[in-house]
């Protein structure tokens, strides 16, 4: 019976050990997608700015917006990581002055992206 778990085990270990490894070769760059999801966000956010600016459609401005929010989350990297905060808080104060039909969120739209622009900045030079 002894003999029979450890076979098991080892079985199991080796099993572990080849799905870790076939995972890993196959793995897309993990820079590759944070900068392509900081370029998405970049670009989603200039279009909604646009579309704010001149008075565009509020459904389209928060469909967009919320495109902003899932990319965002894809835009990870350490160093930018309070900077991503500060941008995704400027993007809820947005959405919700739109919403809420107090303005057109401009004004937040426009400091989020100079948020997001930075963060880009620096995760470029990092990388």
């Amino acid at each position: 019976m002894n003999f029979l778990k450890k076979i098991i085990a080892t079985l199991f270990l080796m099993t572990a050990f080849v799905s870790t490894s076939a995972l890993a070769n196959g793995k897309v760059d993990g820079n590759a997608v944070v900068k392509a999801a900081g370029e998405t966000t970049i670009a989603k956010v200039e279009e909604a700015l646009n579309l704010a600016s001149t008075g565009g459609d509020k459904a389209a401005i928060l469909k967009l917006l919320s495109d902003v929010r899932q990319a965002q989350k894809e835009f990870r990297f350490e160093k930018t990581e309070r900077l991503r905060q500060k941008a995704g808080d400027k993007l809820k104060a947005a959405r919700d002055e739109i919403e809420e039909g107090k303005g057109n969120g401009a004004e937040a739209l426009k400091a989020t992206l100079d948020l997001y622009k930075e963060a880009m900045t620096i995760y470029l030079a990092a990388h």
